[in-house]
């Protein structure tokens, strides 16, 4: 559900000469309108407030106009009919990913490099076309399993390197009668997350042109055996997670976790945002879901990513909001403990330790990152979610799985941006 919120601050109106005088002159002259329209991840609500109170306090010639709404409920196909109407916001924020929807019409700017120098260099390349970014990561998420290291120790088990020690782990846990997986059934966007993460880790990743070849007609999804293998994943965590997950959200998904009714939770670290307010004495893990390969990496992803428009009116008052937000320390280290992600910003930003940043720092140390512009780029989220509707269906016995392979590859054209 969208929603419209502008802040409002005060004017105070001074009154000078008699009480009869009809000349009564505002304080402060008219404010500059910026407007935003923002896509908000699940961990994100509330972030307009952060950034308002800073605009408010450090710009007071300029107001910012918010419209919010969930990144997954249809804010692609919303932005494309601003586009459409001429009615482009000033400032877009959504994902990295959405840089490379966008380009092609003509109504993103790009940016100057006082403005790029405010983001570490190695978010750069997620947002940049033609050697020219047009989008400003602000922070990230990663993605993999989370897993319950409490109960590993406690039950003798090892942290799966390949996808045949999955199976094995899977089975293990079943015969104690440990639930293996939180998941949730329920939402889209849960289903096309996992499936994008699994064929990161099994395609994607490993083959950076396979979506041109895709749509060249060259390789399809029904003849790909690691798209079969993904597939196959996706199941096996339903066919092992609780009986009502159709029906259950992410929040209540979030909540099982953190109550130790699942050994493991194929997520990203969003889901801290609420496992830490339901329990803070978690002790918790990630590793990456292992592939056939048994070389998985974990998957970065750059989440808040500021946009700006070509057709702002006052191209000068964006580019002050956008200084303004991406030179503030305070601000970041906020959102960063807010949202339980990462800062992107070049500058220092003081960031509270996740209860997986051990883990964290170790695959860092190890070079085993990848960043999912590698899979989002080759195919786009709206084709990602299509598929995934499919899938639902396909999990609960409701069409085959040749129905969803083949909507796939009839319909490849729509996996480009």
């Amino acid at each position: 559900m969208k929603f419209l919120r502008v802040l409002v601050v005060p004017v105070l109106l001074l009154f000078l000469g008699c009480s009869g005088s009809e000349d009564q002159t505002p304080a402060h002259p008219p404010r500059t309108v910026v407007t935003v329209f923002e896509g908000q991840s699940t961990s994100d609500p509330g972030i307009e407030d952060l950034i308002n109170a800073l605009v408010a306090k450090t710009l007071p010639d300029l107001e910012l106009r918010w419209e919010v709404m969930g990144w997954g409920e249809k804010f692609e196909a919303l932005v494309h009919a601003k586009f459409a109407s001429g009615e482009v916001p000033d400032i877009m924020i959504g994902k990295a990913q959405d840089v490379a929807t966008y380009v092609p019409s003509g109504n993103l700017a790009p940016l100057n490099g006082e403005l790029l120098q405010a983001v570490q260099p190695e978010a750069l390349p997620s947002v940049t076309l033609d050697n020219q970014a047009y989008g400003l990561p602000y922070n990230a998420f990663f993605q993999g399993v989370l897993y319950d290291k409490a109960l590993f120790r406690r039950e003798g088990l090892s942290v799966p390197k390949t996808a045949a020690e999955m199976r094995d782990l899977v089975a293990r846990l079943r015969a104690k009668g440990i639930v293996p997986f939180a998941g949730n059934l329920l939402e889209n966007w849960y289903v096309g997350n996992i499936f994008m993460q699994f064929a990161i880790g099994e395609l994607l990743g490993r083959s950076p042109g396979w979506g041109d070849r895709f749509r060249a007609g060259r390789v399809s999804f029904a003849d790909s055996k690691e798209l079969a293998r993904c597939f196959s994943q996706v199941k096996l965590i339903f066919d092992n997670t609780w009986s009502d997950a159709v029906s259950i959200d992410s929040t209540e998904c979030d909540q099982r976790f953190s109550q130790g009714k699942a050994a493991m939770y194929v997520t990203g670290s969003w889901t801290l945002h609420n496992v830490n307010a339901m329990d803070r004495h978690l002790d918790l893990g990630i590793f990456p879901f292992p592939n056939a390969a048994g070389d998985a990496r974990l998957i970065f992803e750059p989440n808040i990513t500021f946009m700006k428009s070509s057709k702002a009116t006052n191209p000068e008052a964006v580019d002050r909001v956008l200084r303004v937000i991406f030179e503030n320390t305070d601000l970041a280290s906020r959102i960063s403990e807010f949202t339980k992600t990462s800062s992107l910003l070049t500058v220092k930003v003081p960031e509270e330790p996740l209860l997986i940043q051990e883990d964290l720092d170790l695959y860092r140390k190890e070079s085993r990152i990848v960043d999912a512009t590698l899979g989002n780029s080759q195919l786009i989220w709206s084709f990602q979610a299509q598929v995934a509707n499919r899938l639902q269906d396909w999990i609960q016995g409701k069409i085959r799985l040749a129905d969803v392979t083949g909507w796939a590859d009839r319909n490849r054209s729509l996996s480009a941006p």
